[in-house]
C-alpha cells in the first residue's frame, strides 16, 4: 500500500504540514509505505495550455513534474494538504493540479487504459486550514481537489478542514485536530 503525501504549503512546518505529517504517521502505523513530496522543493512550470499533450497524454514541458507524474500514478492513496489562499489551494498545489491536464488528455482524449474505467482505483483526501471563519472558505479547494482526483481515478473520500487557524503552529493548540489527522491516515489505509 503506497500513500503519497503532497505538502502544498510554502511554509515548512506550518499547520497543514503538521496535520499531513500526522495523517502519514497514522498510515505508517497501519503498515503503509509513505512518500512525502514538498511541492516547494520542485521546479514546476504552470500549464501553458499549448495542447501538446492532446495526442499523447504526455506533457511537453520538461521540468520536475516529470518526476511527480509516476508517483501520482503509483500511489494507492493520495493526501493533498494545502492552506487556503484566496478561497483556493496554494499556487504550488494549483500548478501541480493544472499540470495534470496531461493526465486528463491521457484519460479522455487518448483513452489510455491505465486511467480509464479499468485503471487503478485510488483514494484521495484533502487536509486544509483557513485563517478566516467564512462558511464557504473551503469550497473552492474542495471542488478543485475533487476534479484533480477524478483525473487520477481517485475517489475523493473526504476532507479534514479547520477554520480560524493562521499563525504557524496554531493547530497544535487543538490536540483533537492532531488526533483526527492521525486517525484519517489509519482509516484510509484500513479501508483500502
Amino acid at each position: 500500500m503506497k500513500v503519497l503525501g503532497l505538502f502544498g504549503s510554502p511554509r515548512r512546518g506550518g499547520n497543514t504540514d503538521i496535520l499531513l505529517e500526522e495523517a502519514l504517521k497514522g498510515a505508517e502505523k497501519e503498515g503503509a509505505e509513505v512518500e512525502r513530496l514538498y511541492l516547494t522543493d520542485y521546479t514546476l512550470t504552470p500549464c501553458k495550455e499549448c495542447h501538446g499533450c492532446d495526442q499523447t497524454g504526455e506533457c511537453v514541458i520538461l521540468d520536475d513534474m516529470q518526476k511527480i507524474y509516476p508517483k501520482l500514478l503509483e500511489a494507492d492513496i493520495i493526501i493533498l494538504a494545502s492552506p487556503i489562499f484566496f478561497y483556493g489551494v496554494t499556487a504550488w498545489a494549483k500548478i501541480l493540479i493544472d499540470r495534470c491536464q496531461a493526465l486528463w488528455s491521457r484519460k479522455y482524449l487518448v483513452k489510455h487504459p491505465s486511467l480509464g474505467k479499468e485503471g487503478k482505483k485510488r483514494k484521495g483526501f484533502l487536509i486544509s486550514v483557513g485563517a478566516t471563519k467564512g462558511q464557504k472558505v473551503f469550497e473552492g479547494a474542495i471542488v478543485t481537489t475533487k476534479y484533480f482526483f477524478d483525473v487520477l481515478n481517485t475517489e475523493y473520500v473526504g476532507e479534514l478542514v479547520f477554520r480560524g487557524i493562521e499563525a504557524k503552529g496554531d493547530i497544535l493548540k487543538h490536540p483533537e485536530a492532531i488526533q483526527q489527522a492521525f486517525e484519517v491516515g489509519r482509516k484510509l489505509v484500513l479501508d483500502c
